[in-house]
């Protein structure tokens, strides 16, 4: 749409979020009204945290730690998080990271930096921060990167062992939703289908249609079950028979639901024959052949809390139903997170749906917005890579290992590593103090390197304040971009609604004029201006699709929706080609089909990552020995009022706090049992810190579970003091510093034990 003005000045612009598409209404340079895009059918409330005009907040100008200035590289950085900062001009900002970085590589090398960065940054084509630092890094030379996502590291990294594609590949053929709400009889969900997540979309997204979907669906007869801890994790209004189990024992539950098929001779054998390799050996698993221990509904039912009974009678229900098995990302953030995929793969071949319509299994139905929705694809361009000279890497949720233990082996799917010895970390687009775990441990860490430079456009808790060099960076409302994300069909013209505070500038103009004076500007800016990138990338959509004009009738239109190239394509039924002919479309998986037994991962001797779907006790659990002492599973769930920790100062999520903390949902009777009522103050610890959050009493929490969403501020009561109790409610002091196993070393984040108490009243952090 195009650029509206009117009288005083009042302008109209578009932009694109990971939420959603807004208008946005500004008069006299401040933002005064927001809403959705009239096509979006169920918009995301979050737009509305964009009316926050209030700046406190914000980085005014390129800011100096004063140890770093005063003593240089190194200098009192055990001070990071707790000394003051000097501004300085950009001329001698962009000279002190200049010349940081060639002493680094000067003494180092290249592997000394490390630039993996990590975050969601902006909803924007170029102006996305990690593709412009790494694009960055490349061109000077390399940098040590990251590899995999804290989201989903263990299902990326198990997922092409028993398929062959990526995870990406069966995430992004998932079923049409369309597709289940017109076959799908039972829908059973381990971990749900939050909606809340499926309002997001790394990228942007121009509809929301989950909900529409899980709606006609219900409307068409299909059930739903909801396997989790969480009661929401289904929306209610769905009618979902909520089916309680205790944290991290999904594996058993799923493992006694396949004993009940091959005991009670309701697994399709003619499917495991044609398609699947490996059964036999999980076969003798399941009924106990080799440790004596059938994996049966009573044996599930002792792990699990979850009655044998109706993991039998769901069973039969499975088998005698049209049966979609999706899994949430949550379940594979955990000790020994790859299992329970892997579990559910196995489960849906042994009830031989896969790849007819509405049956099968899905990775991720609700995760984020794009998984299943139904529209319509267009392929667009980002900023391209240039390659990395440097081949170190680490699993991404491997940082504080990295800091702490230089030169220290490790292992990553099938492969034997070392951690290089990091002197500098570049960072921009993202906050490791929301993602991480155990904060407490990542401090200590995050002291170990000679300099940390970080872009930012908000004083974050983390990752600004712990840092050494703060460059302050725009947001996407201050710059012009294009939005969209390849697994729809929406394109925005994201026209620059403000101006920037203060001196704000975008990545890429930041990292330009470091690469002047690095003498490397030509290779990463290739001698254009952000707006000619704009058109650049434009022209590349143009010889894509035959839908899209020229790149001036888009910038003036505003918006473009395109349709399906192919009639039908997004009505798809994962692996269908393959069930139509596994020989024609074998899988690229070692042995062409779905591997039940892999011999690649036996290859690896990882005892914590067997060659087949089993059950491995969690570090921490309920029905552990440390439960006698910490009595409740914390579940660190994504928030519904903000995307991780973006506009947690929005009046969105500042809306849902309670006495200015992060709520904590507990169960009455646990509650009850502590003497805290709602809307009080507690104390959330655990043997690896604590943290402060308002009560919020719920009975859609089972008992024995609390819930505390990530992305609070990290605000440590005493920064100087190692362990200092949190204010605000960020649960990832609570969580475990601990790689799902030897083959992913993803997050264990949702392995946690805690304990909870009302707390002595404390004044919000300022």
């Amino acid at each position: 749409m195009p650029t509206r003005q009117t009288q005083s000045q009042r302008r109209t612009t578009l932009t694109m979020a990971h939420w959603g598409v807004y208008e946005i209404d500004t008069l006299e340079g401040r933002i005064v009204a927001v809403r959705p895009w009239p096509g979006d059918p169920d918009p995301s409330p979050l737009g509305q945290s964009f009316l926050s005009n209030d700046h406190h907040q914000r980085i005014r100008h390129p800011m100096v730690r004063a140890g770093w200035l005063e003593k240089g590289p190194g200098g009192r950085r055990e001070r990071r998080g707790c000394e003051d900062f000097v501004p300085v001009s950009w001329e001698k900002a962009t000279a002190l990271v200049a010349d940081e970085l060639s002493r680094v590589r000067s003494e180092h090398g290249n592997e000394a930096i490390y630039a993996g960065s990590y975050g969601w940054a902006s909803a924007g084509r170029f102006h996305h921060a990690l593709s412009q630092l790494h694009r960055f890094m490349s061109a000077f030379g390399g940098y040590t990167a990251s590899v995999n996502t804290y989201s989903l590291a263990a299902a990326e990294v198990v997922v092409p062992h028993i398929v062959g594609h990526s995870y990406d590949h069966i995430q992004r053929e998932a079923t049409s939703l369309p597709v289940v709400a017109e076959h799908c009889e039972l829908l059973l969900c381990f971990g749900g289908i939050p909606l809340k997540n499926a309002q997001i979309q790394a990228g942007g997204q121009g509809r929301h249609l989950v909900r529409g979907w899980l709606r006609e669906a219900r409307k068409r007869g299909c059930r739903m079950v909801n396997v989790s801890p969480l009661a929401d994790d289904i929306a209610r209004e769905f009618g979902a028979e909520w089916l309680t189990l205790r944290p991290n024992t999904d594996t058993a539950v799923m493992l006694a639901l396949a004993h009940t098929l091959e005991s009670e001779g309701l697994a399709d054998r003619a499917f495991l024959e044609r398609y699947t390799s490996g059964f036999e050996p999980f076969r003798a698993y399941l009924l106990g052949e080799g440790d004596g221990q059938p994996k049966d509904a009573d044996w599930a039912e002792r792990i699990s809390g979850l009655p044998a009974r109706r993991i039998r009678a769901l069973a039969r229900e499975m088998a005698a139903s049209r049966t979609m098995i999706n899994v949430s990302w949550s379940l594979q953030r955990a000790d020994h997170g790859e299992q329970p995929y892997w579990a559910a793969i196995a489960l849906a071949a042994m009830l031989g749906q896969i790849g007819l319509p509405g049956g099968g299994f899905a990775l991720g139905y609700g995760a984020v917005g794009s998984v299943g929705n139904g529209t319509p694809r267009v392929k667009l361009p980002a900023l391209p890579r240039l390659p990395n000279p440097v081949k170190r890497f680490i699993p991404v949720a491997r940082i504080s290992d990295i800091l702490l233990n230089p030169g220290a082996p490790f292992d990553y799917n099938g492969q034997r590593m070392t951690y290089p010895d990091i002197r500098l970390v570049y960072w921009a687009g993202g906050n490791p103090f929301h993602h991480h775990q155990d904060l407490n441990r990542l401090v200590q860490a995050w002291r170990r390197p000679e300099t940390i430079v970080v872009h930012e456009p908000f004083w974050t808790s983390g990752a600004a304040r712990y840092a050494d060099i703060v460059l302050p960076a725009t947001t996407p409302l201050e710059r012009n971009d294009i939005g969209g994300t390849s697994q729809e069909n929406v394109v925005v013209a994201m026209k620059q609604a403000v101006a920037p505070v203060g001196e704000a500038r975008n990545d890429y103009t930041i990292l330009s004029r470091i690469a002047e004076e690095l003498g490397i500007a030509k290779s990463f800016t290739e001698g254009r201006d952000a707006m000619g990138w704009l058109r650049h990338l434009y022209e590349d959509l143009r010889q894509r699709s035959n839908q899209a004009p020229d790149f001036n009738t888009f910038w003036e239109r505003g918006i473009l929706e395109f349709e399906d190239e192919i009639p039908g394509r997004s009505r798809r039924v994962l692996l269908s080609e393959f069930r139509a002919d596994p020989v024609g479309h074998a899988l690229p998986s070692p042995s062409g089909k779905i591997e039940l037994y892999s011999e690649t991962i036996a290859g690896f001797g990882y005892d914590d990552c067997p060659p087949h779907p089993s059950w491995l006790e969690p570090a921490e659990w309920l029905g552990g020995e440390a439960a006698g002492t910490h009595r409740l599973h914390l579940i660190t769930n994504q928030p519904a009022t903000r995307l991780h920790g973006q506009w947690d100062h929005g009046e969105v999520s500042q809306k849902a706090k309670i006495k200015g903390r992060e709520a904590i949902q507990l169960n009455p009777g646990d509650a009850a049992a502590r003497g805290i009522s709602d809307g009080d103050m507690v104390r959330v610890y655990n043997g690896r810190g604590a943290c402060l959050a308002g009560a919020c009493v719920t009975d859609g929490v089972m008992p024995g579970v609390v819930v505390l969403p990530t992305g609070a501020p990290f605000e440590p009561e005493d920064p100087s003091t190692p362990g200092s109790l949190e204010t605000e409610g960020n649960p990832n002091v609570l969580t475990l510093d601990k790689g799902t196993s030897r083959l992913a070393q993803g997050p264990s984040a949702q392995t946690c034990l805690v304990e909870v108490e009302k707390a002595v009243p404390h004044p919000p952090a300022a």
